[in-house]
């Protein structure tokens, strides 16, 4: 990418903003900034898929990948406050904003973090990601084949894709490449949106 974007850490000084957001059923008041994804509002590819996913598990870790701010991260925490949640980005100034507003809303259980802050053996029940279609393919396939095969055995991923940046293309991409043992199939289709479902 020939400028800066919210994948990568903006410099300057983050001025916080507070927005007041409905997760998990219920009306929260987080804190953001410029420089993360979807800065000013849940995105409507999030809200597409926090309606399309099912219910977490209620324990166990749990993976937010491309957290931003965020609105998926502290969803599952609100929805299962004995799992362990881990939201990864390389933005430090999301991972800064999902800190605040993890503790903010009394959810010990987020973990906030670059991705090689997570353990090598954890294994995740859920995957839930908005991913960053725009760093381009290259990228985008080297990180969902790093994580998608950590899921458990019973473990399912849910992604969400815009139509029209490739979810059908990604679709077909994710069968041919995870490997025989897993299953890719569209769990839901709303608004221009995918939701892709991974399973093993």
């Amino acid at each position: 990418m020939s400028s800066p974007h919210y994948f990568t850490t903006p410099t300057g000084k983050a001025e916080r903003r507070p927005l007041s957001v409905t997760l998990a059923g219920r009306d929260v008041k987080v804190v953001t900034a410029d420089g993360v994804f979807s800065g000013s509002r849940v995105d409507l590819g999030t809200r597409v898929l926090l309606r399309e996913a099912p219910a977490p598990p209620q324990t166990g870790d749990l993976l937010d990948l491309g957290c931003g701010w965020g609105p998926l991260a502290l969803t599952l925490a609100m929805s299962s406050p004995d799992a362990t949640v881990w939201a990864v980005d390389v933005n430090e100034r999301a991972l800064e904003l999902t800190r605040e507003n993890a503790a903010g809303l009394r959810l010990p259980g987020v973990r906030a973090t670059s991705p090689d802050g997570v353990p090598a053996d954890t294994r995740f029940a859920a995957i839930w990601s908005n991913p960053p279609i725009r760093i381009g393919k290259a990228e985008l396939h080297a990180m969902l084949i790093r994580w998608l095969p950590l899921l458990a055995p019973e473990g399912q991923a849910h992604l969400v894709v815009q139509r029209n940046l490739g979810a059908d293309s990604l679709h077909t991409w994710l069968s041919e490449n995870l490997g025989g043992e897993f299953a890719v199939t569209r769990a839901g289709s709303a608004k221009g949106y995918r939701v892709l479902r991974v399973t093993r």
